[in-house]
Order: structure tokens, then sequence, then C-alpha cells
């Protein structure tokens, strides 16, 4: 079997490639070699169908397709045995023998279901290429692209427009039918038809009537290859009827009782939109108590006194003509006990009884009865209502039988007398039941809710183009309540009318096609319908002969960094599918394996480019029609790399700062370096200075501190480097001469005086206390008053510290006392001693109470509240507001009430009202000026409606992008605080990984229509829903939105330990990261050897994901070992973690080391004249320790770059300080290479003091050194008797003896001793106190000069100074 390809550049990465064996082709529905016809050979494919012996071990996939195949019907049964005995597999088949047999074996029943799955599996529809030249050369059958909507309603006022496009090659032309007959156009001159489309315009300026063209339409597209439908589309014309005339009589009601005012709106279509007005236009307050409900009547659940201060009007706006129809009016006539209206009653917490109301339990005015049952279709919304009488108002609550309402659908409308269920399902039917109750009692309506469905799809049939002699089908299944009905059609009439065709079988709700050819070209149609309604779906059958053709641009080239990942494309088309071959310069075999990778779209894929991976690539596509190639010119370039970065620098203001970067890129690449500060572009003014490889700043001042961040592009990758600039500011030096005097506070102020006294204002005048060496810089004057506030002292005035006297402006009506306070830079003084009092006369208010507002607490209430007045401002006695409100642009008389507190609440409002406010202060002197004019809202009430269209866009692995349309104004019920959307972390994409589902929130405030929420998980899969917020709180939530987050980097590996259990090895243990944000590929280990800021070789060790051990091998016992351990996904490493192994026992802490310090040294000292010889501190070996895997997984070692003297590096940000340490050896005393040295060392003595005694025996001449004060010397002359001197010179050790670090031997100068490795200028050496004994060539003088005998350097003495 042969299937048509067309294969575009825009194949995932992680697509698979093409199966190799016939069995996975056979499985997926086609065969690889073009003359044969699919067979049964999937019965026998591994894990795909197995032998009922072999069930258990079937795959899922396999189970749940035998599953399927068994619910298939007993007819689709029938037709696959007669396929099976007509034609099992085509001549040639190497399976065929097998299956023939198993056939007249019997098989048993799954086998027959197989047989249909392996014919149903075949290949499906795969579009044309969208290239232009591609398109109009093919031919194709006609397909539907767009058409009217099937219930079209019109604007009378306008022409009527019935739309049907379509495209096909060549062109189609297009008729329709009316009412199921032909409907032609010509004879109509209204009618006309667009050219190149079959949309129909009917024109009605020259005159005719809309209506006459009611009926069902539908078009036809056809041309040579076959005929395509639309769906039928039901004409009307919008219709507003006018409201009947009618007188109503008043309606007399008594109080308390129910009522229900009833609209029964004229019939219009569509329905129109039911509203309550009175007769002014104003509309009527909705609560708990009056309501509207869904049937557009007005329900009273009991009428009060206060309900017959307007009449009542039902409005039906109609949404095509954007007519209003009124109604007339209602007028109420309450008969009550109590005719007195008192407004204050209203919020009465008994307000029933206060009228005298009788109280009755609730009793149900919609719908009637206990019970009732509403049928709804499915993917709609369920509106169930319940509206019920009572006094006290009843209170409604809903519940269902046997089950929770459904959270994420179910909302509360109306006052909750409505409960909606959106996008019913066949789940949501049961019983549900509302419960009305007051005081009184309750009583409860049960609502049998049915859930039936219109047909909807399961599997829509697509297009199917295919290649001569490929094979097909075409799938037509729908489900619905009842159970839809399949009809075939192709070409527009029945399929049972149509021509045969052999190479077609219809089984139930699937069309198979073998073996087609040319001839089998056609359009077919499934509709599928039940009582309900119906779908209507083309597909055709085309079939297409092409030679290969490339789709991309000839010759491309491409430039890719070094060691990236790239995908050369070569999208191709070609019918039967041609196979893909890559070669690289002309030569050489196809590529695919190893580093390269071809996906199934035509694609190579480089998994990491190399400089020898550059070059010319030839795609090459073939079939059995012709081949056709294209070309794509690889070049590799180098990447960007800085390879100086900035450091962190500490500067004192106005100095200059120099921050380096310098960098290494591909020479044919362009270079651009910038800077960032605080990562925003940086401006570069007068004071800096920008260069190729640094940043100048001149002056630096306390603003130019901050991070700096060097950014290196070119074209195809960047790097960058940050560091961080302090500036310290200069130090101020104190030049008062007083400064050396001690300071304090001053002494409090005295004698206050009150003089000049006047109705609004009197003198104060003070005596100032000492400063205490501060001078004085300002008086505080305060005032209490005995009448609002006794006992607290207020701020009056504040006057400068010059004067001890003021004129202090005063307020009518206070009774003053007044105290001081001096302050100087020290602190304040202590308060004076209070004046003696002052009244001053009362007076109207001069002013208002400050910061009116007025806000709703509830969503049928306002609260207006100010900042009371204090007594200063009262001006007499009695202070008191005069409170006014009305609603804002009406004609309303102003409300108004006196209030002695600072707030009062307005009931009974509308939701989310603007009113303006006064309020207006006055006491027993007057009233106080106008007030201005607040505007306030009363309360609000929850959004009614949700963003709708929210869309999702994936940003990167942890942040997307939200995008919505606005809700309306007037649904958002108050003010519009901000866009919410919560989400929560469905699932990982890992498996076996448990996440938290916590639910979390991001806001966007104000009105906007998009935004960003980041901070995601990567890897995962996530649910959204968006709300509006108010004042109130959340409105309904939208549809619940999907989407998944990309691979992301893993955070840092967990728990990772460096163990060092002797001084050969270190071990290394680590847990996986405890966030993989995808599939790990390994980890990465790179550490290197230091001593002090010495560093080694840098050793890069890469792991599989399942190991977690490793152990390195120590190659020297003294230098310690910095690790530092990331893992990695497919989009690159992780955050590292970073571990030093143990300080030896003995090592020094570090400690800072100056930069312009010379190196540490030691000196060896002997005679006074003699000379010192200065050493400096070894370096750490460069050879690589060997590493050891614990695991028997492979690891890949890679040495990078060599670094022999810098600062240690810093890791995720964390920066190590420089240091230098004081005595980086181990404790060499108890290591066995010393003790084993050290024992030799002792032996060779020994022998050599055997050897001196024989020879002293023996009569030899050992003459003492008289002249103690010479300095000893390696060359010391013999004496002329021959006789050998044996001096202090024999102590030094062996040459060779002593190896610095680095692994050269120490050559002596001079005088040679163990006193070379010393510390200290002494002469002594003496490693950690416990070494064997100290070694000196400096004698002390008393003692030299008590012990002059040849006994001080006999070799008695000589052992003694080595034990």
């Amino acid at each position: 079997m042969r299937r048509l390809a067309a294969r575009g550049a825009a194949g995932d990465v992680g697509e698979v490639a093409a199966p190799a064996a016939d069995s996975t082709d056979c499985a997926q529905g086609r065969s690889r070699r073009p003359p044969r016809l699919i067979d049964l050979c999937a019965i026998w494919d591994p894990g795909v169908f197995l032998p009922a012996a072999g069930w258990k071990r079937a795959s899922g996939t396999a189970r749940r397709r035998l599953n399927e195949a068994e619910t298939l019907s007993s007819v689709r049964e029938a037709q696959v045995e007669r396929l099976e005995a007509a034609r099992p597999c085509r001549p040639g088949s190497r399976e065929r023998g097998p299956v023939l047999r198993m056939a007249r074996q019997q098989p048993p029943p799954w086998v027959h279901t197989a047989v249909l799955l392996c014919l149903l599996s075949l290949t499906g529809a795969i579009e044309i290429p969208m290239d232009p030249s591609i398109q109009n050369e093919l031919s194709q059958p006609p397909t539907i692209t767009k058409q009217s909507v099937k219930d079209h309603i019109v604007d009378p006022r306008d022409n009527i427009l019935i739309e049907c496009e379509a495209k096909g090659n060549p062109a189609p032309s297009f008729h329709w039918t009316r009412n199921s007959r032909f409907f032609n156009i010509a004879k109509d001159p209204r009618v006309s038809m667009r050219r190149r489309s079959g949309t129909l315009v009917i024109d009605f300026r020259s005159g005719g009537r809309p209506e006459e063209y009611e009926g069902e339409y539908q078009c036809f597209a056809r041309n040579k290859f076959g005929t395509a439908l639309s769906n039928r589309i039901r004409l009307q014309v919008s219709k507003s009827p006018l409201w009947p005339k009618e007188n109503l009589d008043p309606v007399v009601v008594q109080e308390g009782a129910p009522l229900t005012l009833q609209c029964n709106p004229p019939p219009g279509l569509p329905s129109p939109v039911i509203f309550w007005m009175s007769s002014s236009m104003e509309p009527i307050t909705q609560d708990k108590r009056v309501s509207q409900g869904h049937n557009g009547d007005l329900y009273f659940s009991n009428v009060m006194l206060q309900d017959m201060q307007t009449d009542y009007s039902c409005n039906a706006r109609f949404h095509f003509t954007h007519t209003i129809q009124q109604k007339n009016a209602f007028t109420l006539k309450v008969l009550t006990n109590n005719p007195y209206n008192d407004s204050s009653l209203r919020n009465h917490p008994d307000m029933y009884s206060a009228r005298g109301v009788a109280e009755r339990t609730p009793s149900f005015m919609y719908p009637q009865g206990t019970a009732s049952s509403q049928m709804v279709l499915r993917g709609m919304d369920l509106l169930l209502e319940c509206i019920a009488s009572g006094v006290p108002t009843p209170d409604i609550a809903w519940y269902k039988k046997g089950g929770d309402l459904p959270s994420d659908k179910a909302k509360f409308e109306n006052f909750n007398k409505a409960l909606r269920i959106t996008n019913v399902s066949e789940e949501d039917s049961g019983e549900y039941f509302c419960l009305a109750s007051n005081k009184m009692g309750s009583i409860r309506h049960t609502i049998s809710v049915r859930v039936k469905a219109a047909p909807y799809w399961l599997d829509e049939p697509k297009n199917l183009i295919l290649a001569p002699g490929e094979d097909g089908r075409l799938v037509c299944r729908a489900n619905g309540n009842p159970k839809p009905t399949v009809q075939w059609m192709v070409n527009g009439e029945p399929l049972q009318s149509a021509p045969p065709n052999p190479n077609r079988e219809v089984a139930g709700d699937t069309i198979i096609f073998r073996d087609t050819q040319i001839s089998s070209r056609a359009v077919y149609q499934c509709n599928t319908s039940n009582e309900h309604g119906y779908l209507l779906a083309n597909a055709f059958v085309s079939v297409l002969d092409v030679p290969p053709r490339m789709l991309s641009p000839r010759n491309q080239l491409i430039r890719v960094i070094l060691y990236n990942r790239t995908r050369l494309d070569c999208p191709f088309f070609g019918s039967p599918i041609p196979t893909l071959r890559w070669f690289k310069n002309g030569q050489g075999s196809n590529l695919d394996g190893g580093n390269y990778h071809v996906y199934e779209n035509g694609s190579l894929e480089i998994k990491m480019i190399r400089k020898e991976d550059q070059g010319i690539y030839t795609c090459v596509a073939t079939n059995i029609l012709g081949k056709a190639e294209n070309q794509v010119r690889l070049e590799v370039k180098d990447p960007t790399r800085i390879y100086r970065m900035p450091e962190d620098q500490v500067a004192k203001r106005g100095t200059t700062v120099q921050l380096e970067c310098r960098v290494k890129h591909d020479p044919s690449l362009k270079l651009t370096v910038s800077w960032l500060k605080d990562d925003e572009p940086l401006y570069i003014g007068n004071r800096m200075k920008k260069e190729d490889d640094s940043l100048t700043i001149f002056g630096v001042a306390e603003r130019d501190q901050g991070s700096y961040t060097c950014v290196a592009s070119t074209e195809l990758d960047q790097d960058l480097a940050k560091a961080y600039l302090t500036v310290l500011a200069d130090q101020a030096t104190p030049t008062n001469r007083l400064a050396a005097l001690p300071k304090g506070r001053p002494d409090r102020p005295r004698d206050l005086e009150l003089t000049d006294l006047a109705e609004r204002s009197v003198r104060l005048t003070w005596i100032p206390g000492d400063d205490n060496n501060s001078p004085i810089t300002d008086y505080v004057v305060q005032f209490e008053e005995d009448q609002f506030q006794p006992g607290v002292w207020h701020d009056h005035s504040k006057f400068p510290g010059s004067v001890n006297s003021a004129i202090l402006q005063l307020s009518p009506y206070v009774n003053y006392q007044f105290r001081v306070i001096a302050i100087n830079e020290v602190g304040s003084s202590h308060p004076s001693l209070p004046s003696e009092r002052y009244r001053t006369s009362g007076a109207p208010p001069e002013s208002n109470p400050a910061d009116v507002r007025g806000e709703g607490t509830r969503k049928n209430n306002m609260e207006i509240t100010w900042t009371p007045m204090n007594a200063t401002s009262a001006f007499g006695p009695n202070l008191r507001y005069i409170v006014k409100w009305r609603r804002r642009e009406t004609r309303e008389t102003w409300n108004n009430v006196t209030v002695w507190g600072s707030r009062y609440v307005v009931g009974q409002t509308p939701v989310y009202v603007p009113y303006e406010i006064r309020v207006q202060a006055e006491n027993d002197f007057g009233k106080g000026p106008e007030p201005d004019t607040v505007i306030g809202y009363s309360g609000e009430d929850y959004p009614r409606a949700a963003p709708t269209d929210v869309k999702i866009r994936v940003l990167n692995s942890t942040a997307i992008s939200l995008q919505w349309n606005r809700v309306y104004p007037d649904t958002v019920q108050g003010q519009l605080r901000e866009y919410r959307a919560y989400y929560w972390r469905e699932s990982s994409l890992l498996k076996n990984l448990w996440v938290s589902q916590k639910r979390q929130q991001a806001s966007f405030p104000g009105d906007r229509p998009r935004g960003v929420v980041s901070r995601l998980f990567p890897y995962s899969n996530y649910k959204l829903e968006m709300v509006v917020v108010n004042g109130r709180g959340d409105g309904p939530r939208s549809e619940t939105k999907e989407f998944t987050t990309p691979e992301g980097v893993p955070s840092a590996p967990r728990r990772f330990r460096v163990r060092q259990p002797n001084l050969e090895t270190i071990n290394l243990e680590w847990d996986h990261p405890e966030h993989p944000n995808g599939i790990l590929i390994g980890y990465t280990l790179k550490y290197v050897a230091f001593n002090g800021t010495k560093l080694g070789k840098q050793i890069v060790e890469n792991f599989s994901p399942n190991q977690t051990k490793f152990t390195v091998q120590r190659a020297d016992p003294v230098s310690r070992y910095r690790f530092t351990l990331s893992a990695r996904t497919q989009v690159g490493s992780g955050e590292a973690v970073t571990e030093e192994s143990p300080a030896p026992p003995n090592e020094a802490t570090p400690t800072a080391a100056p930069p312009t310090s010379p190196p540490t040294t030691v000196g060896a000292t002997g005679a006074p004249a003699a000379t010192t010889e200065a050493t400096t501190v070894p370096t750490i070996p460069s050879v690589a320790p060997t590493t050891v895997a614990t695991t028997t997984v492979a690891t890949t070692t890679t040495t990078a770059a060599t670094t022999t003297e810098r600062p240690p590096t810093t890791t995720s940000g964390t920066k190590m300080p420089e240091s230098a340490y004081t005595n980086n050896q181990a404790d060499i005393a108890t290591q066995g290479w010393f003790i084993g040295l050290m024992c030799a060392i002792a032996l060779l003595v020994l022998i050599l003091l055997i050897v001196c005694f024989i020879k002293r025996s023996r009569g030899g001449k050992y003459p003492v050194r008289e002249k103690k004060d010479v300095p000893l010397g390696p060359e010391d002359p013999k004496e002329e008797d021959g006789s050998f001197d044996y001096s202090d010179e024999d102590n030094k050790p062996l040459q060779g003896s002593q190896t610095s670090l680095d692994g050269t031997i120490k050559q002596q100068e001079s005088d040679d001793s163990l006193v070379d490795y010393g510390e200290g200028g002494e002469g002594q050496f003496n490693e950690d106190g416990s070494f064997i004994g100290q070694y000196t060539v400096k004698k002390d003088k008393e003692e030299t000069e008590g012990n002059e005998s040849s006994e001080a350097t006999s070799p008695v003495n000589a052992i003694y100074s080595l034990a």
C-alpha cells in the first residue's frame, strides 16, 4: 500500500521517525511496498493482537483496541467476515498463508474484530501543502469553506445575505435549492450571486417583502470531481410586533400578600429581552422580595406599602430592530392597617410586625405544586427557578438529590431564586429541589431534569487524499440522545442510488476504499440526525499521482554556533510517498544515526555541531515517478564568550572605576557590546566612557551604585557577565568648635504668661531654659481643651528658637490651656508647666467635616462617613451634622437626616448607583457654610459575567501570556478592581511525581485585556480560570482552560554530600533534584584541586540520570577539592550546588591575603655573619586525580582549560572570598611515607655512627673546632695532617630527602640543614609539636663556651639531637 505525503518543515524535534518494519507499517494501516494491500499481518504483531493465551501480556493499546472492537454491531462483524473470506491479503503477501490457515480453522471471535481494526486503521487524509504553485496545479474536489448558520435570522430593514463559499481545482460552480426544490436565481431580479462565490444577495431597495423569501436553503458547490453541500439553512425574518393595547385597572392587594404582575410580551423573533421600569423610565429596584422571573413576570413575595410609590411597566427590547416596546403601566393600590409610611421602619429588624402584617409560611409562586420536570439539551445551560411568597420574605436554597451541585458549573442568580448550570452534560441529569424557608417554616419543590443531546461528533469524516492503488477509509461516528441515525451520500445523492463502485465497501458508519483509482474521486456527505438536530459533513476522496517536489528555497545558508544542536529542513511533497535521504558534500552514505537523526518530515537534526560538520548537505526525495533534491550550506561559527568578566568593586565617592569586559567571538560575525544597569539599558553620560573591552565611570556618585551587566552579542548568540558596584560616602569631619563639649537636650521653658486677650487671639510669652551646649532651633506650642478630649495635648504652632513670645490664633468656644517644648539637635525638652486657661466665645461653624465618602457595605445600602470635627472647629455646643443625599443625574428632592455621630447608612438602594452627598456642620449658634457635593456609590454586588474567549500563549517554561475579552461595564455591578486568574498545577508530565494542586492566583489591576502569569513549574499540566473582581468579591468563573508548560532546567541536586573516609579517596553522594522540571538526561560534575589561591586543572564528569554516587581517587594528599554538581535536561543544565572536601585536621583557617603582600618566606639563620635564604610557598601539583565511579554506568571525562593561579570561582551568584592559607600542608607526622622515610634516615645515621666508632677505635684523629664563632660551611678544608673534621655539618639531612610540593628537589646553596624548612628566624624547625626533635645550627654562646670539648660534636650528641 502507498500513501500520499506532504511533509512540512514545521515538524517538532520530538517527532517519531517513520517505522522500518513491515509489521509496524501494518499496525499503522499502511504497507511499505506500493503494490501491496493491507493484510491481516497485524493479528500476529507482537504486543498488538495476541492469541487468547497471550491476552494478559498484550499491551494496553492492544487491549483497548480489542475492547472497542468487541462493541461493534453484528452488521459490521458480518461485513468483516465477508471481507476476510473474500480477500484476506493480496497476492504476493508473505503473510497470506498463515492467515488463510487460521480462517480455515475457524478462529475465535476476537480475530474478526482484529481484522476490522486492521482495516479501519488505514491511513487518514493529509492536507495538500499551501504552496500556491502546488495548489494551482493539483486537482481537488470542492470543499465548503464558509456558510451561514443553520438558523439564519435577518433584519427586515437590510438586504438578505446567505453565505456559501467553497474552494477546489477547478474552481467550483454553485446552485441552490429552496425547500428541497431547485431555486432558479435567474428568474428573480432581486436575487443575485456574488462573483466567484455562491453567496446569495437578495436586494429590497426596489421593493418587495422579506417574508416572501423565508424557507430552507441549501448550497451545492460542484466541479468535475464531485459536489459538496452546505447545511440546510433556515431563513427567518426578525419580527418585533407591537404590544396589544389594553386598559389595565389598578391592582388592589392587601399589604403582606403575594403578587404577580404578568408581562406576556408579544412573540418576537428572536425572543425579546424583558425588563421592568416605571412609566418615568426609572428602573424597578429588585431584591430578595421583589424580582423578575425568567418568563418576564414581576413577582412580589409580599407587598409592602412602599411598593405603591411608583407604577410598573413591562418593557421588551428586540435585538435586530433595536427597539423597545413598553406595556401600559400597572398601578398598585395597597390596603394596609398602618397607612403611615415611616421610612425608618424599612430597616427595622421586625419590619412586618411593626406594620401589623401577619407572618405566613412560604408557598411557591413559580413553579406551582411540589414537583415538576424539565428537559435540556447537552451543551446548553440549564436554568431552574423557584420563586416563593411568605412573610418574612423566604430564603431559597438549592440541592441535588444523591449528590452535590457541580461547583465548577453551578451559578446562583436572581437573589438565589434561580440556579444556572452551564454546559450541561449527561451526569447533570437527576432530581434537584429548592427549599424556601423563613422563621415560620419551609417548603420544597422537586424538579426532575432530563438531559437529551442533539448529534455531536465522535469521529468527523476527513478529506482523504490517496495515490493510485492505495487504500483508505472514511469514518462518520456521532453520538446523541436518542441515538442518531447515519445516512451516507455521494456528490449530494443518496449512496444507495449512486452508481456501484467495486472498490468501495460500506460498513455502517465507515466506508472502506481498496485499490483506489483516478475514477474514484468524489465528495461524500455524512448526515447524522435525531429529533433534536442534525450534523452534515463533507469529505472528498482525491487520487493524485505527483512526482517528488521540494517546497523550500534552494541553496539555503544556515549559520550555527559550535556545539549547539541544529536542524536542517527539507520539506517535500509527492505521491506516492517519497523516500528521503541526506548526503554531505555530495558523497558518502545516507546520513542517519550517531550524531545525525532524520525526522519523518524530512528534517535532518545534528545533535552537536562540530567544526567538521561544516559543508554542503543535499537532501534527495525519490518515488516511482522521479526524484528531486535540494542543498543546504552549513557554516559553523565560534561561540561568543566573555573571558575576562567585570568584578564586584567597592569605590569611594568621587573616584574612578573601570569595569572590564573582554570578549572572544567569531571574527566573521559582527560583535556588539552593551551595558545594563540594574537590568535596564545604561545611558552613557559625560561621566562614562565605553570602550570595546571596558566601561569607565569618572567621579563615582551614590546613584552609580548597582549591578552592571556586560552583554556581548552577535546575530547568532550572546554572553553576559554581571558585577556589583558599591559606593562609599565620604566621612564628614566635625568643624564646630563646641563639638568637644558635651551636648544635651534643652531644659524646659518656664513662666508662661497670657496677655493681649482677644476674641480670636492671645499672646503667649515664656522664658527659655538652658540649651546645654546645643542651640535651640524651634519651639512647639501645644494646647489642651477640656470639652471634647480633656487631658490630650495637640500641636498648635511652631516658632523659631530665637523668639520667646508669639500671638496665637484661637477658635471660638474652646477652653484653652497652653504649654511650650524646646527643641535642639539633640532632642526635645520636657514640656513646660501649663499656662492658665482662657475660654473663647461661641460662633456658627466656619467649615464642614472633611473626607466625606459614600460607600456600600452591602449590595442594597450606602454608608456615608466623614471625619468628625475637633474642638477647634466645633465653634459651639451640641455639634451635629446634616446629611443630605439623592440619586445622581436625577431631579428628585434631597433626602436629609441629622446625625450626631460620624456615619449614616442609607438602605434599600439599587446596586452600585452614584449618589450626590452633602454633609453640613451645625451647632447651637447656627449652621456652617454650604457644603461641597461629593459623589458616592451604593453597595456593590458580585459581578454577573466572566471574561470570555480566554486565550493562553506559552512564553517559556515558567510563564504564560493571557488574553481575554473584557466584560461589559454593566455586568461588573461595582468598581472593577482587577481581573484575576486562578490557576493550579494539575499534574506533572513526569510519571509518579506528586504535585501540589493548591490554587494560586495572579491579579491584573484595572480594566485590561491581557496579562502575564509567571513563576510556573516547567513540564507540567495546568488549569486556569478567570474572574472579574470588584469591591464585593469574585464574579463567576470563566471556562476552565488547560495548558502545558514546556521542559525547563532542573533545580539543584539535593543533599550533596562530600565525605573523605581516608586520605586516598573522596566519596560523593547526592539525591535527585526536588524539581526536575523535565526528563533528566544526566548530571555534570566539575571539580578542581586547590591549595589557597592555587588551582589545578578542572575536571568535568558527565553521569547518567540514575547515578547518584561517585568516588574520586586523590593524586596527592595535600590538596583540597572544590566540587560543583548540576543536573541536566534537554533544555540545559540547571542550578549548581558547590561543596568542598573536608580540610585536614591541622589546616589553618584561611586568612585574607592583601594583593600587594610579598610571598611568604622562611629564613635559615647561622652565625651572626650568615646570610638568609628566602623560599616561596610551594605550588599545587598539576596532576589530575584519577576518578573511580561506584556504579557501572559509563562516564565521560572532559578536561577543561587549566588555570594555574586565580581566585576561586563563584557559583550560583555566590562569590568566594580571596584568601591565602598560612599553612596548607597536612600533618605529615602521621603519614606512612614520612614515618618510613624517618626510619630509613635513622638507620642510615646509625650505620654511619657505627662506622665512626670503628674508625675512632683504630686511632683516628678527630680534633674539635676551636673557633666556635666561625660559621659552618659546606666546604670546610681538611686539616693539613690528614685528620677529618667532624662538625655539626654532619647533622644535615641527605640531599634530596626534602621534596617541595611541586615535585622539585630543593637545591642547597650555602649552609643547608633542616632549619631551611622551619618557620621563623631563629633557625628552628617545629612542624606540629609532635616531630622527633628540633634541628638547629645556631648554638647559644654560653653552651658553646661551656662545652668546648669534642663531646659537643660527638656521635652520641648527634644521636641525642635526632632523638
